[in-house]
């Protein structure tokens, strides 16, 4: 075996001094693989000559006397023990010299209150962007929000290797303070996927809200409120009727209960998605509730127009049928009626939040149809544009049976004809097919 440690101080300074004498470079060895190379012009490098891979390197440890002998020797182990592992010490070098770098920048850019690379906000602005294609825009722009408002201002330019759960629960917690216990919720959940995000991309070694589970506890989950009572639908209709605000939304009530969408999905409305010789209203499928792959690969949902549909939608046309939305935004009617609109009238009618909502009126009629009308539970889905989980009921959706739903549409905007005249309608007992 080759010696090893056979340099002394004063060899050391003997090599130096010949190199300089001579005029010509001298290599002096310590043993494994460490040698000084003694150079013309005095100065002294610290090399170290190994192999990794079946490949020779070589690796500076400084130069002399900056670099002593013994701190020399010591790099020479570090470097070897290294390589023990293998992994290449010049390889290392350089990955840890990125680390450090990138370690700066970040802390600099933490300082001018920016979020670097490695950051929560990087990190969670990366996740987003490559999740976002999968998610359909609304539902992109709600996450978005979610860490603008409530994760960004706190801990965005942190690194995320240093965030703990404690602290990301202590956020949490002030979300929940506020009363918006589902939003604490979604924090956490967020904040996971960003910190997975994290793991992958190799910002962080774990994800600490694994270690949350249970510690926001959401309340039990409440139905939308809906009318569903007779008589209260009959004073509903009749507040839409003698309803004082704009003519838009007032339309945008009226034909609500008639066609029970999902309230973005009525807002939504195009004026060349109708037919109203045909009495049909073709929804494309990318505006229906689902994921974004559903939403490109589906069909469109028909909505089957009863004759007052039909009278309502004629009335507005002259008033916003030169338009793209049936129902145009007051403020800029190149955008649709914003979500508070129907709600806001709503509540100046009279009706609580815990009696009425825009989504209400799919429970209204779901439940009523059924109750009072008799109808067949699985024509109420396919017009409400339910996926139904049995082998029949994905049958009845696609071929959509739009004469049994018409025929329903027809017999329900009459009974509702009824109710807002005050009638008293007795439920019916038989099922309709």
């Amino acid at each position: 075996m080759a010696a090893i440690d056979t340099l002394t101080d004063k060899a050391i300074k003997k090599a130096l001094k010949d190199a300089v004498a001579v005029g010509k470079p001298k290599r002096v060895s310590d043993g494994g693989g460490l040698y000084l190379d003694a150079r013309p012009t005095g100065a002294g490098w610290w090399r170290l000559r190994y192999f990794s891979g079946g490949k020779e390197g070589m690796l500076s440890l400084g130069t002399y006397p900056d670099v002593p002998l013994k701190l020399a020797r010591q790099r020479r182990e570090e470097a070897r023990s290294t390589l023990a592992t293998g992994i290449d010490p010049s390889e290392q070098r350089k990955a840890d010299k990125v680390a450090q770098a990138s370690k700066a920048e970040s802390a600099r850019l933490a300082a001018a209150g920016l979020p670097g690379p490695g950051t929560f906000e990087h990190a969670a602005r990366e996740w987003h962007a490559r999740m976002a294609p999968n998610w359909s825009p609304t539902h992109a722009a709600k996450v978005l929000a979610l860490l603008s408002n409530d994760l960004f201002p706190y801990i965005g330019v942190r690194p995320l290797a240093e965030l703990t759960a404690p602290e990301l629960l202590k956020h949490a917690r002030r979300v929940e303070a506020r009363g918006a216990i589902e939003t604490a919720y979604r924090v956490l959940k967020v904040a996971g996927a960003v910190f997975r995000h994290g793991v992958q991309s190799g910002y962080c070694e774990s994800d600490p809200t694994r270690d949350l589970k249970g510690a926001i506890v959401l309340p039990p989950a409440k139905h939308r409120a809906a009318v569903t009572d007779p008589a209260k639908v009959g004073e509903l209709l009749r507040a839409i009727d003698g309803y004082q605000g704009t003519p838009v939304v007032r339309a945008a009530l009226a034909l609500a209960p008639l066609v029970f969408l999902r309230p973005g999905e009525l807002r939504n409305a195009e004026w060349s998605e109708f037919d109203l010789d045909g009495a049909t209203w073709t929804v494309p499928s990318t505006r229906m509730k689902g994921r974004l792959k559903a939403k490109l690969n589906g069909t469109a949902h028909v909505v089957t127009l009863a004759p007052q549909a039909v009278a309502i939608l004629r009335d507005l046309h002259p008033l916003t049928g030169a338009g793209r939305y049936v129902f145009p935004s007051p403020i800029t009617p190149e955008r649709p009626l914003s979500d508070n609109g129907v709600l806001s009238a709503l509540r100046r009618m009279g009706f609580g939040k815990d009696e009425m909502t825009g989504h209400g009126f799919r429970a209204m009629a779901r439940t009523m149809l059924a109750e009072r009308l008799g109808v067949a539970e699985p024509v109420i889905e396919a017009q409400l544009a339910h996926a139904v989980g049995d082998a029949l009921g994905r049958a009845y959706n696609r071929t959509q049976h739009l004469e049994q739903r018409r025929d329903m549409m027809s017999k329900w905007a009459n009974y509702l004809d009824q109710l807002r005249e005050g009638a008293q309608v007795i439920p019916m007992q038989s099922r309709a097919a």
